[in-house]
């Protein structure tokens, strides 16, 4: 008889944080750092369901590093409001993993930001990056399929630029 595999989430959800009254700007909304406290608080939901499992900094002397990211704000939120956020696979390699969260209100349904993620897999004794074992490499290809069967959330891979308008181009 063959193991069954676990069913894939698809996106990794987690829910149940809002904002909080400590972060409220001056402008009398959610502050940025605390979007990217959020969504790295939804990170660590699901990082399991990625296959970075607990405790394997100390018995693989492996663990995962960020590397870049964008955080682009899409709408406002406000203390109290409820967040869901998902988490989706882009794009995989031996090294390194790419993945987009999105945090939406969770009453209203509205996408309020999106933050895409580039992770690097971390050998701890050298402290470099390193080629994640076959066995977790074919966890997150099995995630990777499952998570191209829905849309992205979001434009993705974009990057940062004030596009210029050439004197005779019409306003």
């Amino acid at each position: 008889m063959r193991d069954e595999l676990p069913p894939i989430e698809i996106p990794f959800l987690a829910e149940g944080l809002k904002v909080l009254p400590a972060w409220i700007d001056s402008n009398g909304h959610f502050n940025i750092a605390y979007y990217l406290h959020c969504f790295d608080l939804a990170y660590d939901r699901v990082y399991d369901q990625f296959g970075f499992e607990r405790g394997t900094a100390e018995t693989l002397q492996a663990s995962t590093f960020a590397a870049e990211m964008h955080l682009s704000f899409k709408r406002e939120l406000f203390e109290g409001a409820p967040l869901r956020i998902t988490t989706q696979l882009i794009d995989v390699d031996p090294r390194r993993v790419y993945f987009v969260q999105a945090m939406y209100h969770a009453d209203e349904g509205y996408l309020a930001a999106t933050v895409e993620w580039l992770i690097l897999y971390i050998d701890m004794n050298q402290r470099r990056v390193a080629a994640m074992p076959p066995k977790l490499q074919a966890h997150l290809a099995r995630v990777l399929e499952a998570h191209r069967t829905i849309p992205l959330p979001a434009p993705v891979g974009r990057g940062i630029s004030i596009p210029r308008r050439s004197p005779t181009d019409p306003a």
